[in-house]
Parts: structure tokens; sequence; C-alpha cells
């Protein structure tokens, strides 16, 4: 049996209440876990506080810490993985932010956003404020968003794990992205 086919009867096990079955998915998904962080922080400044390892450890201490999560497969893993990270680097940046008051600012680049080469930093909580406002616009663009940028899925991974066409993933990103765009340019102004 392959690791993808233990982590998916791992999951259901999760799914089923079997506490113990955190203890042997960790050894499966943390690489991937891992590898999601490290990419993220790689858009983030040198001097940055968090380490790979310790947004993974959190990120899946809040994932199987979830009851009601009815984990289907790898593609919805990483959906709520993406989600996972998300919150952590969010609440990183918050609290870095609170105590230095608007200081030194946490800035990433969102990849693929930007056409130009060297795309412009953007501020992370101001990326956070964009997509909890695309969300009350159109929840599944700020998935579609949220899966591509944090989660690194492709597109035929979030029409999957969104239930809809590959094609549909497209639009939505076209205009989200657009969308964010735009919204982000403002905050700058």
């Amino acid at each position: 049996m392959n690791d993808r086919n233990d982590a998916h009867t791992i999951l259901e096990e999760l799914t089923a209440g079997d506490q113990r079955a955190a203890d042997r998915l960790m050894p499966l998904v943390y690489d991937e876990l891992r590898m999601l962080a490290a990419r993220h922080l790689r858009r983030e400044p040198v001097n940055h506080t968090l380490q790979p390892t310790a947004i993974a450890n959190e990120a899946y201490l809040r994932m199987v810490d979830q009851t009601r999560v009815d984990w289907k497969d790898r593609a919805h893993f990483l959906a709520v993985a993406a989600t996972a990270v998300r919150r952590v680097l969010i609440d990183h940046a918050r609290k870095r932010n609170s105590a230095k008051r608007g200081n030194d600012w946490q800035r990433v680049t969102l990849g693929g956003i930007n056409a130009a080469e060297g795309a412009a930093h953007l501020d992370l909580l101001a990326l956070d404020d964009a997509l909890t406002s695309l969300e009350k616009l159109n929840e599944r663009q700020c998935r579609v968003v949220q899966l591509r940028f944090f989660g690194g899925l492709t597109n035929e991974e979030i029409a999957h794990v969104l239930g809809v066409s590959r094609s549909t993933v497209v639009d939505d990103w076209t205009i989200a992205k657009a969308w964010l765009l735009s919204e982000l340019s403002t905050d700058e102004q």
C-alpha cells in the first residue's frame, strides 16, 4: 500500500473519531505540509521569525483537531491544509504587527497575480482582508485563490475539491485575480 492510500485510510479513521489515527497520519503528510510552508516562507523577508517546521506543526495541529471534517482524499486534505497555513501566517502577522503597531509589516508576493516578472510585494494582512471581502462577493472565487495561493493546488485539483469544471476554476481565477489586483492597488494609494 502506498502513502496516499495509507493517508486516505487514516483520514477515514480520523473522520470516524479515532484520535490515534492522527499519530499515524503525521509521518505520511508532514513532508508535504513542510514543503507548502517553505514555499510560502520564500515569499517572506529573510528575517521572518517563523520556520517551515513551525508552520507545518501548527497547521497540522489545527487540522487534526477538527472533529467535523469529513476527510475525502488528498486534494481535500490539501484544501484544508491551505486554510490552516493561511490562518497560521495571518495569526502570526497580526500578532507581530500588533506588537509593532504597523511597523515592519510582513510582505508576500502573490504568485501568479501580477503578469510582470518580479511581482509587487503585498501585505499579508491586506491580502487576507481582500480575500475576506472577495468571499462576501463570491465565495467560490475566494476558495479558488486560497487553494491556489496557499494550498498550491492545480486547476484540476481545485475543480475536484470544489466540484466544478476545470474551465470554471480558470474563469474564477481570472476574475478573482483581476479583482484582487484592483482591490490591493487601491489599498496602497
